[in-house]
This record gives C-alpha cells, structure tokens and sequence, in this order.
C-alpha cells in the first residue's frame, strides 16, 4: 500500500485487505502480487511498476465487497 487514499486510512485498508485475504507487507518485491496506490504514491509505486506489478486504487478494493 502507498500514497493517501481518499477515504480509508491506511489501518482501514490494512484490515479490509486482511478480511480478504490479502498479506499486507511494507515493502515491494518481486513477489509483491498487488499495490494498492493512492495520491501521492511515491517510490513504491515506481518500483511496483518496474516489475510489473498491477496497481489498483480504492475504489478497486470497495468494488470487492460490493
């Protein structure tokens, strides 16, 4: 996760991303499967794209428990 997203904060993120399954990490890797960006989103971002890793905002996550 990085950058600020327009209405969760980050432990809110965490714990949806959680409830779904996902493994949170602080870090990027090659084995980073998905980032969740928002505004402001900076190195991490950069390097999530470098490797090609999908990328995918806050209104993605809502639409996952519509």
């Amino acid at each position: 996760m990085t950058g600020t997203l327009p209405t969760l904060s980050r432990e809110e993120a965490e714990a949806w991303l959680k409830r779904l399954g996902a493994k949170v990490t602080s870090s990027v890797s090659p084995k980073t499967t998905l980032l969740l960006a928002g505004e402001k989103a900076g190195s991490k971002l950069i390097k999530a794209e470098a490797l090609g890793i999908p990328v995918r905002d806050e209104a993605w996550l809502r639409s996952l428990e519509g």
